[in-house]
């Protein structure tokens, strides 16, 4: 409780439950969903301190720094800035990232994506050299998740947005795999032009929100995550198009392309793999809620010959 208490005086004051009660009402009367969850995350950021030390201190009252700083977050998160992008960090996979408003929020769901593709590599024979790309990395969360699974692989990440590859890096760095990682800014497949049948591994999540879909999105994410890493073009498959023609050029034969899935989009794109010819049937994975949420083909001779070469 040292930490805690640092921060804390026991001069009268409003109490860590009366300050915890008062955020969660405020943000509730803002509209904001899990509104006692993000108060208590936005106390527990200002007092550096986890949930149980947060609960044990309950009766102990806020100094008039922490009081200050907390309200004004909570002002922030009832404007509808993203609790990530206010503590500055998000948890996925069991790892702290770094995250800002250059670089998508990672989701939950998007765990499916790092389990299926350790399914996937953990099959191949040859671990020892194992090529995994990550197109449109983001913060890194999807790469630098599966770097620290595999230690014998060497993953590289690109995105087209130098922010954002900034990001990715820096969480590699904290994390420890910046090492066996390599980091390129561009477009889709533009960056690894020279590892053309190179990879065993391809992962992406790429955008996938319908253009006419994106002002119907919650304030959150419409006002605050990069539309380019939403905006999946007028039916939202863009960016699949462009991975399915590109992928069979930089793939080993019998080596995977992994994407995750927009609701519903699971037989679109299964189709485009069909249509693209080189590919064995895709296989399309459901999520915990039942939802399509990943779609992965393996390569088994030449893909067709797309125009759109990423």
């Amino acid at each position: 409780m040292e930490s805690l208490t640092s921060a804390l005086q026991t001069a009268p004051s409003e109490s860590v439950r009366e300050a915890l009660r008062a955020g969660a009402e405020l943000l509730h009367k803002a509209g904001i969903d899990n509104a006692r969850l993000d108060a208590e995350v936005l106390l527990r950021h200002v007092l550096e301190v986890g949930k149980a030390e947060l609960y044990l201190g309950l009766d102990l009252a806020l100094d008039a720094a922490a009081e200050r700083e907390f309200h004004k977050l909570l002002w922030r998160r009832a404007s509808r800035e993203p609790v990530a992008y206010i503590t500055g960090h998000k948890e996925f996979w069991s790892l702290d990232f770094v995250v800002t408003p250059a670089v998508l929020i990672p989701r939950p769901e998007t765990e499916l994506l790092v389990e299926l593709a350790l399914k996937l590599a953990r099959r191949l024979p040859r671990m020892t050299a194992l090529k995994i790309l990550d197109v449109g990395t983001g913060s890194g969360a999807i790469a630098v998740s599966l770097a620290k699974e595999l230690p014998p692989a060497r993953i590289f990440a690109v995105d087209i947005s130098a922010a954002a590859i900034e990001i990715a890096c820096l969480n590699a760095r904290r994390h420890g795999v910046e090492a066996r990682m390599e980091f390129v800014s561009g477009d889709l497949f533009e960056p690894v032009g020279e590892e053309r049948e190179g990879f065993d591994l391809i992962v992406a999540n790429p955008p996938y929100i319908r253009s006419e879909d994106l002002t119907g999105l919650a304030p959150e994410i419409r006002e605050w995550e990069p539309t380019t890493a939403l905006d999946g073009g007028a039916d939202g498959l863009l960016y699949y198009r462009r991975n399915v023609a590109a992928a069979g050029d930089y793939l080993k034969t019998g080596g995977t392309i992994l994407l995750e899935l927009g609701d519903g989009m699971g037989e679109a794109v299964a189709r485009l793999f069909a249509d693209a010819g080189g590919f064995e049937s895709a296989q399309v994975s459901r999520d915990y809620a039942g939802k399509e949420r990943a779609i992965a083909a393996a390569k088994i001779g030449t893909a067709g010959q797309g125009t759109d070469r990423g």
